[in-house]
């Protein structure tokens, strides 16, 4: 059994139900066209400053929320068992990880577009602004990724994901916030670039850690 090809097996076996399923994208496409429409509706296009910056990561955390977390959620019991037999679960986890990763950064691009149109842009760092918005995307990707995988064996997997998401998004969020607010202030790199390799060994971490934790949760 080969790892890579193991790992682009999986990815597109879940591009292909993405597609099948076309529902599912839509959802969480109007789920974002809704918040930001309210936001639009409440503030008009006067959010500025610090307000524009916490909305922006709000539309994100939920959006993240309800595209990621139903990786291993809608899994049936069958499936789970026909994965077992063709794949390892280094590779199971890798390939939910990287289609994650393409579909968060994907709904972060889609969730600026919206968000400025219709609240305007007052980023004047956008190298940092958007750095952060790549790797928030792994970010929220890996994590909720690795925790869905945990709450589908629990019995009440809703409340499991919420309270093992909060601990690891607080520090997560923190910093996105922090980068947020200082791109929007001044225009210069270096001012973030701590930060930004601190969310950089942050996506690392998890990544590392699902891939050492994840066979472990498998043999269950």
């Amino acid at each position: 059994m080969q790892f890579w090809p193991s790992v682009w097996g999986m990815l597109k076996k879940d591009l292909i139900l993405e597609m099948r399923q076309k529902y599912a994208i839509s959802g969480i496409l109007l789920y974002m066209l809704c918040i930001v429409f309210i936001i639009f509706m409440t503030f008009g296009q006067g959010v500025r400053g610090p307000v524009w910056v916490v909305l922006f990561w709000l539309i994100m955390l939920f959006t993240s929320v309800n595209a990621v977390a139903k990786s291993f959620l809608q899994e049936s019991t069958g499936r789970l068992l026909y994965y077992y037999t063709i794949a390892s679960p280094q590779a199971i986890i890798l390939a939910k990880m990287l289609y994650n990763i393409g579909l968060m950064i994907l709904m972060s691009a889609l969730a600026l577009l919206m968000h400025s149109i219709t609240s305007g842009y007052p980023i004047v760092d956008s190298p940092s602004f958007l750095l952060a918005n790549v790797l928030g995307a792994i970010a929220f990707a890996t994590t909720f990724s690795m925790i869905s995988a945990i709450a589908s064996k629990a019995s009440n997997s809703g409340t499991m994901m919420a309270i093992l998401s909060f601990p690891i998004l607080i520090p997560i969020l923190i910093i996105l916030i922090r980068i947020s607010l200082n791109a929007i202030q001044q225009n210069n790199l270096a001012v973030n670039l701590q930060d930004l390799m601190y969310l950089a060994a942050l996506d690392v971490m998890i990544l590392a850690m699902a891939l050492i934790l994840f066979p472990y949760l498998w043999r269950d």
